[in-house]
């Protein structure tokens, strides 16, 4: 534990801060220093403690005032760097209606929902003085937590740092570039099939034509799932699918003849890149990107609907089958848009 052996209040309340504000720090592994340094006479307990929740305080409280200038939108962009969007935003929005700013006091131990929650508290308008005396109580639990584990194995600890330290850089050659290169890979894979999709989009006036003529076309609704509106508008007659369960399936049938139009409800590319990336390895290579996403179909006030196509239904009339249970769709009257007219 050399390396951290030099861990003073303020570089504790630091590491704290910036693993609150997500950022790739061990803020636990300063704790359990500090705990184990504080055995050791060199730091006082109660200061380490009081370190760890200002830290938590100050990162949550930064999330807390985005939750309340920007809303649901913080909320969604952190939800997508979790796996599942949808189920990471469900799961919190579930949570906090149910135990409210109490789920703050346990959401440092719950991977994913500790970034979550302070913003979310702010979206929906939580008061500002119980948000800061839930947050210090969670941030002292979890503090208090790592700290006294450091404070109570301090002479294992120290043990385990010195083999640690021995072998550091074996394990950092070992471990982490194969980690370092996958990384780069997958960043590579990425980065190529957003530039190929460019080469293959269609305009939103395209896919009008195209299925105004009834030309072989399913429309895959990649809806944001985070948004918390369930059924919002979208393009009629597409079938919307959860992007997560596109990605993670094993086989999807799809026609020769048949291309898939994958649509998002914003205009970044990355949700259709990742889709098209899965089906691409799957061996499903006729997929195109609408260009602008559902908001250039908007602007172009092409026909929008409540209505849409379920998994079966595709299935029947043009061969798709995907995998998974169907959806729970509630079909409901549709709401259309004025269409242009064939000149536009």
């Amino acid at each position: 534990m050399s390396a951290f052996s030099e861990v003073s209040y303020w570089s504790l309340c630091l590491a704290v801060l910036a693993r609150q504000l997500c950022l790739p720090v061990p803020a636990i592994l300063f704790l359990m220093t500090a705990g184990t340094l504080a055995a050791e006479g060199h730091l006082h307990l109660s200061l380490v403690l009081l370190m760890g929740v200002l830290g938590c305080m100050g990162g949550d409280g930064v999330w807390f005032w985005f939750g309340r200038r920007w809303g649901s939108k913080i909320v969604r962009v952190i939800c997508r760097f979790s796996s599942d969007p949808r189920a990471a935003g469900l799961k919190a929005h579930r949570l906090f209606d149910q135990w409210g700013l109490r789920v703050l006091v346990v959401s440092k131990f719950v991977p994913g929902l500790d970034g979550v929650t302070p913003p979310l508290a702010g979206a929906e308008g939580a008061p500002i003085l119980s948000f800061l005396a839930h947050d210090a109580l969670g941030g002292l639990l979890w503090s208090s937590f790592y700290t006294l584990l450091g404070y109570l194995f301090a002479h294992q600890l120290q043990a385990v740092g010195r083999v640690a330290h021995q072998f550091g850089h074996f394990v950092a050659i070992v471990v982490g570039i194969p980690l370092l290169a996958y990384i780069l890979w997958r960043g590579i894979t990425l980065v190529r099939m957003i530039r190929q999709l460019r080469l293959r989009r269609m305009s939103p006036l395209l896919l009008y034509r195209k299925l105004e003529a009834h030309e072989k076309i399913a429309v895959l609704d990649l809806l944001n799932f985070e948004d918390g509106d369930d059924f919002p508008l979208g393009i009629p007659g597409s079938v919307r699918v959860d992007p997560a369960g596109l990605r993670a399936a094993q086989a999807v049938i799809v026609p020769d003849d048949v291309s898939l139009v994958l649509c998002c409800s914003s205009k970044r590319e990355i949700v259709s890149a990742r889709v098209a990336l899965a089906l691409s390895r799957i061996g499903v290579e006729n997929v195109w990107v609408l260009d602008g996403g559902l908001s250039a179909w908007q602007a172009l006030d092409l026909p929008l609907s409540h209505e849409f196509s379920t998994r079966d239904e595709v299935a029947e009339r043009l061969g798709i089958r995907f995998p998974g249970p169907q959806d729970d769709l509630r079909h409901r009257k549709p709401v259309h848009h004025k269409a242009p007219s064939p000149s536009r």
